[in-house]
């Protein structure tokens, strides 16, 4: 079995605070995944990381989104480099709880084309998890046909390597229990964007890649349902349930 799991950069970062990991959440989450592993040691586990307090501050600062794109090398390396700055502290809290946590950076694989349309090669997540792996991958810049390098958020990347991988679960773990309504009650079942329009909103801090309206768009591509949950249904999603609020598309 397949999960593709997505540390939302909320979670796993201060949001509100430049280049701030949240350190107590991370190694929280990060235990859970470790012992969600060691009890169910046939699960082939992905993680996809936001870019949280790290990456978003950099391309808001150089006007980079998912669709404005930048020429500027130190830009591209600014943006990269902070994202990678977290995803070594996101490696180093999974292996702290006997995860075999290996790095992935999408601006060395991935692209897109004229009409943004991603490729994200995943023959080598796949081998790696076949050997045994957890591949971590994170939001990042990524060249762009004709806008030089765009922002590729982490949603999209739990988008692809799902479809890729054949993946038979998803989630997302978000500092929220689920997609909520106007009365901030958890929305159990998503299946049409249009239903929850007028509830979702944008992220409160920086976020260069739509909050929680971008969340549930992308996964609404999905052919597997995705679940949206807290960091305190981790454990339960890992241990083969639905907890918060269900996106089939």
């Amino acid at each position: 079995m397949t999960t593709v799991l997505k540390l939302g950069g909320s979670v796993v970062t201060e949001k509100d605070s430049p280049e701030t990991v949240d350190h107590v959440t991370l190694d929280e989450v990060a235990a859970a995944v470790g012992a969600g592993l060691e009890t169910d040691d046939g699960t082939d586990l992905v993680v996809v990381h936001g870019g949280g307090s790290f990456g978003h501050h950099h391309a808001a600062a150089h006007e980079v989104t998912t669709t404005d794109g930048t020429h500027d090398a130190t830009a591209v390396r600014e943006i990269h480099g902070a994202m990678g700055a977290l995803n070594e502290a996101v490696l180093d809290a999974l292996s702290g709880h006997g995860v075999e946590a290996v790095p992935v950076h999408p601006l060395s694989v991935a692209h897109r084309n004229e009409d943004g349309e991603l490729d994200l090669p995943a023959a080598g997540v796949d081998r790696m998890l076949r050997e045994g792996f957890v591949p971590v991958l994170h939001g990042d810049v990524v060249a762009h046909e004709g806008k030089g390098a765009t922002i590729l958020s982490g949603d999209d990347i739990v988008v692809s390597l799902a479809q890729s991988l054949a993946a038979d679960r998803v989630g997302l773990c978000s500092t929220v229990p689920g997609v909520l309504d106007e009365d901030g009650s958890v929305i159990p079942t998503v299946t049409a964007f249009e239903d929850v329009a007028d509830a979702l909103g944008g992220s409160d801090a920086t976020d260069v890649t739509g909050g929680m309206a971008g969340k549930v768009r992308a996964l609404l591509d999905l052919d597997v349902p995705a679940s949206i949950f807290s960091p305190a249904d981790l454990s339960v999603f890992l241990a083969g349930g639905t907890p918060g609020t269900v996106v089939r598309g």
